[in-house]
């Protein structure tokens, strides 16, 4: 069974949307979720009682925190990522290698890892996609590997699993 690395930011409908329109529907398929979220999603998630529904969709650890330094890591890297929402602030640093959070720093391993498939959801208001980076994050993601699935807001989410390949 492959191992999808479910990776969310804290944008508009994390909480409405991941469980029903990514989460279940890629158990469905058959991969296995490696679910990692920003700390302020896990925040949002664990106020709307997310949390344990996520968790009970795989046997892997749930997290959104670092491990301690004599921990092992709790699963190999996963065979694929899904990032989304990527928020503008995600979408930057992840672009410029910053991995202040578990989220991003499992996604900066895995644009490093030959063979993993990254697809990133950017998540953004007009005024944020039109600072002067925007693209240029875009651009260094697209480079890195990555493949960008932009669309509105609105658009549904569940059509990104067809992006990934088979489990």
């Amino acid at each position: 069974m492959k191992t999808l690395g479910l990776v969310a930011a804290a944008g508009y409908g994390v909480d409405q949307r991941l469980r029903v329109e990514i989460a279940e529907p890629a158990a469905k398929a058959g991969w296995r979720l490696a679910i990692t979220l920003t700390p302020t999603a896990a925040r949002w998630m664990d106020a709307v009682g997310e949390t344990p529904r996520l968790q009970a969709l795989t046997e892997l650890p749930l997290r959104s925190t670092g491990r301690l330094p004599s921990h092992p890591k709790p699963y190999p890297t996963p065979d694929a990522f899904l990032f989304v929402p990527a928020t503008a602030n995600s979408l930057a640093k992840l672009a410029l290698g910053i991995a202040d959070n578990q989220a991003l720093t499992a996604l900066g391993e895995a644009l490093g890892t030959p063979g993993v498939r990254v697809v990133i959801r950017p998540q953004a208001d007009p005024a944020q996609r039109a600072h002067p980076r925007w693209q240029s994050h875009l651009d260094t993601l697209t480079a890195a590997g990555a493949h960008i699935s932009d669309a509105a807001v609105g658009d549904p989410w569940t059509p990104l699993l067809d992006l990934l390949g088979n489990p």
